[in-house]
């Protein structure tokens, strides 16, 4: 099946989601959405981030034709994807969440050190998932406010300042083993957040997961493309120089970025 699958997030975060997808899925067509002109959301009321996904959606749906959707964003999962979910039954949605499950299984202190937005943190889907977890590992919960903004603009300075800031904050490296990237910017600053934690921890992002799920969505609805040579489409609610930029540097993707007004 020939139609794309739709990926969305509030900016250039889900990027590290695509990035996994196009690797898992090398045949598939991809059109990416950056809501940048709404972005952050996990600094947003999620009223507000549900009307985003919903209109998103809609448009490429719409417009695209798509046959999956993958929401790239932690907060958007945990805001709407149940919304999404009830009101186009007929469309599968892949959603993200932190990976505390595998981080659970991994850790050999039982200290994880998660950090994420304010918005995916203070969710209800967020609490369910750490209270079924409470009696596996220590969770230490880190609120990142202006990182995701920071690595949105591409500000090193503030990337830096701010990582440094939130890693401390989850105490002595010796005791957290295990540091879930629980949004899906932070991937972009992994190599910064790694030198600050030191290799002794192990970070864990959500990107592999979530392409392994998309795949498995794909063939058992037997919708997979065949092999081909296949496209990214890459649009932006913002401004497209930081997509493109974005895109280049992560994805060696050297697309132009279509301006959307949704």
């Amino acid at each position: 099946m020939h139609a794309p699958i739709g990926v969305f997030d509030s900016g250039i975060g889900g990027l590290s989601i695509l990035q996994a997808l196009r690797a898992e899925l090398p045949s598939e067509d991809f059109v990416y959405v950056a809501d940048s002109g709404h972005a952050p959301y996990g600094e947003r009321d999620p009223t507000h981030v549900i009307e985003r996904a919903r209109a998103i959606t809609y448009y490429l749906r719409e417009q695209h034709h798509i046959k999956a959707l993958v929401i790239a964003c932690n907060t958007a999962t945990a805001a709407a994807i149940h919304l999404l979910r009830q009101e186009q039954p007929d469309l599968p949605i892949i959603g993200v969440e932190p990976a505390l499950k595998p981080a659970a299984q991994l850790s050999k202190t039982r200290r994880i050190g998660v950090m994420a937005t304010q918005g995916t943190l203070s969710s209800a889907k967020f609490q369910a998932l750490l209270e079924s977890l409470k009696d596996q590992a220590d969770f230490i919960c880190q609120p990142c406010s202006g990182l995701a903004s920071a690595i949105e603009a591409g500000d090193a300075d503030k990337i830096q300042s701010l990582s440094r800031h939130y890693t401390a904050a989850l105490g002595p490296n010796d005791h957290v083993d295990t540091l879930v990237l629980g949004c899906t910017h932070y991937p972009f600053a992994r190599e910064v957040l790694q030198d600050l934690v030191g290799p002794s921890v192990t970070l864990l992002d959500s990107g592999a997961p979530v392409a392994r799920q998309t795949h498995r969505v794909l063939k058992a609805k037997a919708v997979l493309a065949p092999a081909r040579e296949p496209s990214t489409l890459l649009c932006s609610t913002g401004e497209i120089e930081p997509l493109q930029v974005a895109a280049h540097r992560w994805l060696k993707l050297d697309t132009a970025v279509k301006q959307l007004f949704i």
